[in-house]
């Protein structure tokens, strides 16, 4: 239970922090931190999260993350679902706690996106389905590729937070404009759920496409770092 409250605990964090910095302060009149700063917060979210709760859970605070270590033999089948569960409820609870914050600021549209995920008309550059597709799998595919690198024993230790969370701010700064980049299905849902409608309906999609990736990155690391 300790385990599944840290990934509660990591994954409202991400998301309050990510998400956050992308609804309220992103384009912040005069100081908004833009693309840049929205990337570098969900780095920082989970270089954060990985150096407090890493020695507690692993650090998932993402069902695609906590599939594609299954794949790559890291992570134990049984605790797959639950993970998922407490990862899927902190984050939700931190879009409800993002959600208070923001509905108090007069003219807030919900409608507006809430730092959604989406493809077609509702990807902030305008990119398609199958654009969106390949963003989602090749991007969460590298992402398992550093995550269980910079996690193998043969890696210099002490060092795989910073690797992560770099690999994150770097996934955003790529992606932000094909999807609003998702590569994890709890931090999609987080915010999805309260802006219903499109958002909803396009979810699967960040549910489908990272798990994808993840497999592919898992296996990937593993066809290329075995001894």
């Amino acid at each position: 239970m300790k385990q599944y409250g840290a990934e509660f605990i990591g994954t409202f964090w991400l998301v309050l922090g990510g998400c956050g910095s992308a609804v309220l302060a992103a384009a912040f009149p005069g100081v908004g931190i833009g693309l840049h700063g929205v990337a570098v917060a969900f780095g920082l979210t989970v270089l954060t999260m990985a150096f407090a709760i890493g020695h507690i859970s692993g650090c998932h605070l993402n069902p695609a993350v906590s599939i594609g270590l299954w794949a790559g033999g890291r992570f134990p089948a049984n605790k797959v679902l639950p993970y998922i569960v407490a990862q899927v409820l902190g984050g939700i609870v931190a879009g409800g706690v993002l959600f208070l914050i923001a509905s108090g600021k007069a003219g807030f549209d919900v409608n507006a996106g809430f730092a959604s995920n989406g493809y077609g008309e509702h990807s902030p550059g305008g990119y398609s389905l199958m654009s969106a597709l390949i963003t989602e799998v090749v991007m969460t595919m590298m992402f398992l590729l550093v995550i269980m690198g910079a996690t193998d024993k043969r890696a210099p230790a002490g060092f795989a937070p910073i690797a992560i969370g770099l690999c994150l701010t770097l996934i955003h700064l790529i992606s932000i404009p094909v999807t609003n980049t998702s590569v994890n299905p709890a931090r999609s849902t987080a915010v999805a759920v309260f802006v219903g409608g499109w958002a909803v309906q396009q979810l699967w999609l960040f549910w489908v496409a990272p798990v994808i990736g993840a497999v592919l990155g898992a296996v990937t690391y593993r066809a290329i770092a075995s001894e």
